[in-house]
């Protein structure tokens, strides 16, 4: 049989194929301990997006937002209490507390800078600024310290004919059962259905109160005034202002002697109470 290569030949190729077996086991063992196992050594890119942000803190990069606060400024509508009101179509007083202090004011008088505007049957206006507003009554537990609105209907307005009490001449002086003094002092509305009260001005300042009408054999006459009487002061308290007569009012049910100053005429007289 005829060869087909050389014996030469053939030693030379299996000589080359020893070789590049040993150069690719050499390649192998190099590769599997030193070269990264993906080969290239280098960082992946990556479109996924980081889970934090970088933000620049600088104060001229916008404004960062803020909780705001309720500021509590000096003389707030807020520290002023109403406790009694009345309102009645040609007159509108309340009774407030500020700073511990009662005040009673009338329409159009001010207190820590609001001026009152008007009052419903439980609300008081004020305005201040050119802003208004609104102030709810307090209803005290006991039931005492509101004046109830000259508006309360008739059904539900006590009759002045069921007042308690009485009012006796003794010479130089009346006694008024203190009964009598507590029933008007809880229901002001009563006061109007037995005597009527005008205001004395002057220009455009109150100057007093004179009285307009009394009901014959109400409470009010047998205390001896009268029609056209003007009244001066109560306990020595001049009656100038709304102010000053509900301070009178309010006070009602906690005096024991009364002394009213009235101007009857050009004549100027003195009327003693005793309370008991």
């Amino acid at each position: 049989m005829k060869h087909l290569f050389k014996p030469e030949v053939a030693k030379g190729i299996w000589t080359l194929l020893i070789l590049l077996l040993v150069i690719k086991m050499s390649w192998f063992v190099v590769e599997l301990l030193w070269l990264p196992t993906m080969g290239v050594d280098h960082s992946k890119e990556s479109r996924a997006k980081a889970l934090y942000y970088r933000v620049k803190l600088s104060p001229n990069d916008g404004a960062v937002p803020t909780t705001k606060r309720p500021v509590q400024t000096a003389g707030s509508i807020q520290d002023i209490k109403l406790l009694a009101i009345y309102n009645a179509s040609d007159v509108t007083v309340v009774t407030v507390e500020y700073k511990r202090a009662t005040k009673v004011l009338a329409k159009g008088e001010t207190i820590n800078g609001f001026v009152l505007e008007g009052a419903g049957s439980n609300y008081a206006t004020f305005s201040k600024d050119a802003k208004t507003y609104q102030i709810d009554l307090i209803v005290s537990r006991k039931g005492e310290g509101s004046i109830k609105s000259a508006q309360t209907s008739a059904a539900s307005a006590p009759s002045a004919d069921q007042v308690q009490g009485e009012v006796i001449d003794a010479g130089d002086h009346k006694i008024v059962d203190r009964s009598l003094l507590d029933h008007y002092a809880k229901n002001m509305d009563d006061i109007y259905k037995n005597i009527g009260i005008k205001e004395i001005k002057k220009g455009k300042d109150l100057e007093g109160f004179s009285i307009s009408f009394i009901r014959k054999g109400s409470p009010f006459a047998k205390l001896g005034l009268q029609r056209g009487d003007v009244i001066k002061a109560v306990n020595g308290q001049k009656i100038d202002s709304y102010n000053a007569a509900f301070d009178v009012y309010k006070n009602i049910s906690n005096i024991n002697n009364m002394t009213l100053v009235i101007q009857r005429g050009k004549e100027e007289m003195e009327l003693e109470y005793e309370v008991n």
